[in-house]
């Protein structure tokens, strides 16, 4: 479930831990702003025997937006076929979603920092969340998270 946290020096922070095994999850963290044409922020992956970061996503204006993907997932709440994916302009973030019967959406978040460098690294986990509410707050949380809590 996702869940916003805060630390001492008030920084926003969203992570998402997967409902089958709560040792499974994703933060965005460390946002911040150049301009107003983009937001960068940092992912971070985590399974049991796994902890990746990728110090340096970007979100531009002019992309493809993150949140707009998860609200789409959140109100096909009844499900679909195959799977549907996002990713960032670099490519250094990419999240694809099935969904599975009793309704809850499979979410997995591939983490590709410098995806054309000689030597570069991958790392995925795969978070379940359920198909409605869930879906819906994460949706919500992210983009408060992207905007800095800005309309």
């Amino acid at each position: 479930m996702a869940s916003p946290d805060s630390d001492l020096d008030d920084e926003r922070s969203v992570t998402i831990r997967c409902q089958d095994n709560s040792s499974v999850g994703v933060t965005f963290c460390d946002r911040f702003s150049f301009d107003a044409d983009s937001v960068h922020y940092a992912v971070e992956l985590r399974a049991p025997g796994l902890s990746a970061r990728v110090n340096e996503v970007v979100a531009w204006i002019w992309d493809g937006d993150l949140t707009t993907f998860l609200e789409e997932l959140a109100a096909d709440y009844r499900g679909w076929d195959g799977e549907r994916s996002w990713q960032t302009n670099d490519r250094d973030l990419t999240v694809s979603a099935v969904f599975r019967s009793g309704g809850y959406v499979g979410l997995t978040w591939t983490s590709r920092p410098w995806p054309h460098a000689a030597g570069g690294w991958g790392a995925s986990v795969t978070t379940w969340l359920e198909a409605g509410e869930q879906m819906t707050s994460l949706a919500a949380e992210v983009r408060n998270f992207l905007t800095g809590g800005q309309p």
